[in-house]
């Protein structure tokens, strides 16, 4: 890792900040890991012009060239020295998940998508005979169904995988042909920069792809508002994505947002109780519950509740809570000062209300850092705000029920619908529950997911879906070719 200061990455040069840099600091330790640049809203605007002038050249570049950059962009990315540690230290992520799920996952995505530009883009339409009208004579008329590149679009992105989440946009983005700006997250956005120069180290044309950064709102305000931005890939809170959408709607930009999410998790009493524990644990251990997916609001049958209750008072009470780059720590810190008070006010409002507090609660005393001690709130309704907002943080909520109407009931009870789960040993409920359940994406079993398959929310959790092909459509126009024969 290096203290230097970071520079902008504009037209394909290294570019001094209009406004200087700001701190970005460790979460666990506060100490600082490096210096961001501070665009000026004038280098947002430039940023947005250079991708659009660099647009037409790439659009047309060969898919077998985009494909070859891509690749090797993934293979130094992976070969980036202390990319890890610093993913790690600017995010408060263990080294293990910096590793497989920050660096790891990001260079999955640009293999996939260096496969992904090699993908048809030209699919036949089945042919109309037509009789004779005021435009045309009759005749056979053909069709070609071809997908071209939107244009510019602007990734910005949220600071909980700052690495995997812009290559999950980047990379399907410039392999269908579009120009990128992106927007990383203020809070830790170096390891993003990593990305830039491989890329432009892989042969990425200058202007396809730009990075700007900022500590306030302006500049992401900016690149939405440039009038050569096409598209907007958002990922982060509902709130941010109302004001992204609005904006974007009066100027007709295409959208693909990502946002909030409530995750229900419906254990039913003839579910495997243990697995089921290890996967709703997940939200105190992976990334200290800053993870839109996360299994925080648990709905639970009375023949298990006690159970299942007692099964996660144990296992948080097994946790040790501090600096993720030391053995044998489960749970690190939250991103900032700010994110931390967030989730101790919510913490407070489910103790006004009347939910039982069963462990956690309290800020563990480690001197430094950011952190928030593993929680869970058991006998809660569905209508108290801790089981209807976000936390962002290492806090589960149960809540009881009785019979499968009122699970599918309750789990869909909510402003969101990202992912959901079900536990439960019969298949056939699983599936029939599963489905009735209004998430973009229900696991039955498991927290894992498939990266193939569509991945995006119902209702205030999003619009659009992403992953797999899925990502590739959702980086397009879809164009008619039409013929007479």
């Amino acid at each position: 890792m290096s203290g230097e200061a970071q520079k902008l990455f504009i037209g394909g040069a290294w570019v001094e900040p209009g406004r200087g840099h700001y701190e970005v600091v460790n979460p666990a330790t506060e100490e600082v890991v490096g210096l961001a640049p501070e665009a000026s809203v004038a280098q947002a605007y430039a940023a947005a012009e250079a991708a659009a002038e660099a647009f037409d050249a790439w659009s047309r570049t060969p898919p077998e060239r985009r494909s070859a950059i891509l690749g090797k962009a993934a293979d130094l990315l992976f070969a980036g020295g202390d990319l890890p540690a610093l993913a790690a230290a600017e995010s408060g992520a263990t080294p293990r998940t910096a590793m497989m799920m920050h660096v790891g996952t990001a260079y999955s995505r640009f293999k996939r998508y260096a496969k992904g530009a090699l993908e048809p883009t030209e699919f036949p339409v089945s042919p109309q005979v037509t009789p004779a009208t005021p435009l045309s004579r009759p005749g056979v008329f053909s069709a070609l169904e071809v997908r071209q590149p939107v244009g510019v679009v602007a990734c910005i992105t949220s600071y909980n995988n700052p690495l995997a989440n812009t290559a999950g946009k980047v990379a399907p983005a410039l392999a269908m042909g579009n120009t990128c700006v992106v927007k990383p997250a203020p809070q830790d956005p170096l390891a993003v920069y990593r990305m830039a120069a491989a890329l432009e180290e892989a042969g990425l044309p200058p202007g396809v792809l730009n990075v700007v950064t900022g500590s306030s709102s302006d500049v992401g305000e900016a690149v939405v508002d440039a009038r050569q931005v096409d598209m907007i890939s958002f990922t982060g809170s509902t709130a941010v994505g109302r004001r992204i959408a609005e904006a974007a709607g009066r100027a007709m930009k295409r959208q693909l947002m990502e946002l909030g999410g409530k995750g229900a998790c419906v254990v039913f009493d003839d579910a495997d109780i243990p697995a089921a524990v290890a996967g709703i644990a997940t939200v105190w251990t992976f990334y200290a519950g800053q993870i839109c997916t996360a299994p925080t609001r648990v709905i639970v049958q009375r023949g298990v509740y006690r159970e299942l209750v007692e099964g996660l008072e144990q296992y948080a009470k097994t946790l040790t809570v501090g600096d993720p780059a030391h053995d044998g720590v489960d749970v690190g810190p939250v991103i900032s000062a700010v994110q931390r008070g967030r989730v101790e006010d919510l913490v407070a409002t489910g103790r006004a209300e009347g939910a039982r507090l069963v462990v956690g609660g309290e800020r563990p005393d480690t001197g430094k850092g950011f952190f928030v001690a593993p929680t869970l709130f058991a006998d809660a309704a569905n209508d108290m705000a801790i089981a209807r907002e976000e936390f962002f943080g290492p806090v589960v909520t149960v809540i009881p029920f009785d019979d499968d109407e009122q699970g599918v009931a309750l789990a869909n009870a909510s402003d969101y619908g990202l992912n959901s789960y079900v536990f439960t040993g019969d298949a056939e409920r699983a599936f029939r529950v599963a489905r009735r359940i209004r998430s973009g994406g229900v696991a039955v079993n498991t927290v894992g997911r498939n990266m193939e398959a569509p991945f995006g929310g119902f209702r205030k959790s999003g619009v659009g879906r992403d992953c797999g092909s899925y990502a590739l459509h959702a980086y397009s126009e879809v164009q008619a070719l039409v013929w007479q024969s």
